[in-house]
């Protein structure tokens, strides 16, 4: 995996199975941002066993079989639809076209998973709890910077203990290296990407909703800001935002695209965890200026300081868990109303959010 760009983040763990071979079969639809390579090692470590990918690029086909080899290149996605041995479909299509996608998928009859953040309007959001209501389809959301780090599933252990007691805040930072280079054209385009609060902001809202056990929320403030892109008009590099749950807890976050080059990693990514009893720090890909290596967390409570490295030590169970999910129809690894409501917050930070500087 990528420690320089964001884009390209795919981690690895170590292979936990929860099927037998061959139990549970998926495909790949849509190869527009590197995360579906993360997403398809998490399902294959669970035990998946990914048998087909689509994408109308075919470079894009060759690198992704060139990864992943014995996966079949599909002429379409309809002959994806048609097997009826594949379960689940995982996509990373552009940020506006994910909600159609999955009505697509759902309507074939198969689970969705999707990149975050799953859709940008709140017209999609309707469709889409439509659509799952009318199949009784799952669609799943890649909530990578909770899911995917080791740091920050341990981090929901501890809650879960009551290490910290009850949870009150969650101060989230999100900075991100910007690449512009190597970004594609619909990156720079807001109808495509949603806004900065719509797409690297789901990630905080759903960290914020998962950590204090809130299922609602009211977004207090939110604004945006393009400081130093006026080459990309439609570019937001900068977002924050102010959430009140619904049972009382609250969050500050910010999101942005200005992680200096300086940095070994493509983002100094923090969570801050308050409790009646204790706090956490998540240094989640970096501990400046110290060893090589991530997945920091620190706990203060009425026992003391403690800190955890925990690399290697406590996997990724999400994955595993969703499988299991689409073969009993259960909702461990994330239930359907999270994942809508964090998406749902997402978007309405990004239709109430002011503009705060803009070189437009």
């Amino acid at each position: 995996m990528s420690s320089m760009e964001g884009m390209n983040y795919a981690p690895k763990g170590k292979p936990a199975p929860v099927v037998a071979p061959g139990e549970f079969v998926f495909a790949a639809i849509a190869l527009d941002h590197g995360h579906i390579y993360g997403m398809c090692n998490g399902l294959i470590e669970a035990g998946a066993v990914l048998k087909w990918v689509y994408d109308p690029d075919p470079e894009k086909v060759k690198n992704f079989c060139r990864v992943f080899s014995g996966v079949k290149a599909a002429a379409s996605e309809q002959e994806i639809f048609n097997d009826p041995e594949v379960r689940l479909v995982a996509s990373a299509a552009v940020t506006g076209l994910r909600c159609a996608l999955g009505l697509r998928v759902m309507d074939a009859g198969k689970d969705y998973f999707t990149d975050k953040a799953p859709l940008t309007t709140l017209e999609q959001l309707r469709q889409a709890k439509a659509k799952v209501k009318e199949t009784g389809r799952k669609y799943m959301v890649y909530y990578s910077e909770r899911i995917h780090v080791e740091a920050a599933v341990f981090a929901g252990q501890l809650i879960e203990e009551g290490a910290i007691g009850r949870v009150i805040q969650v101060l989230g930072l999100g900075p991100h290296r910007l690449s512009a280079a190597t970004r594609p054209a619909w990156f720079f385009e807001k109808e495509k990407y949603g806004g900065i609060l719509c797409d690297i902001g789901s990630h905080q809202i759903e960290q914020f909703l998962f950590y204090t056990g809130a299922r609602d929320a009211r977004v207090i403030s939110s604004q945006v800001a393009n400081y130093a892109h006026p080459e990309y008009p439609e570019l937001e590099d900068f977002g924050d935002a102010m959430l009140l749950g619904d049972n009382g807890a609250v969050q500050y976050f910010r999101v942005d695209w200005f992680t200096p080059d300086g940095l070994r990693a493509w983002g100094d990514g923090r969570t801050f965890v308050l409790g009646t009893k204790g706090y956490i720090e998540l240094r989640k890909y970096i501990n400046v200026g110290e060893e090589e290596s991530a997945n920091h967390v620190f706990l203060v409570n009425e026992e003391g300081e403690q800190h955890f490295e925990v690399t290697g030590q406590v996997g990724y169970p999400y994955f595993g868990q969703l499988i299991q999910d689409c073969i009993n129809r259960t909702e461990n690894a994330m239930t359907q109303e999270h994942a809508f409501k964090a998406a749902e917050l997402s978007v309405r930070a990004e239709l109430q959010a002011e503009t705060i500087s803009n070189w437009i």
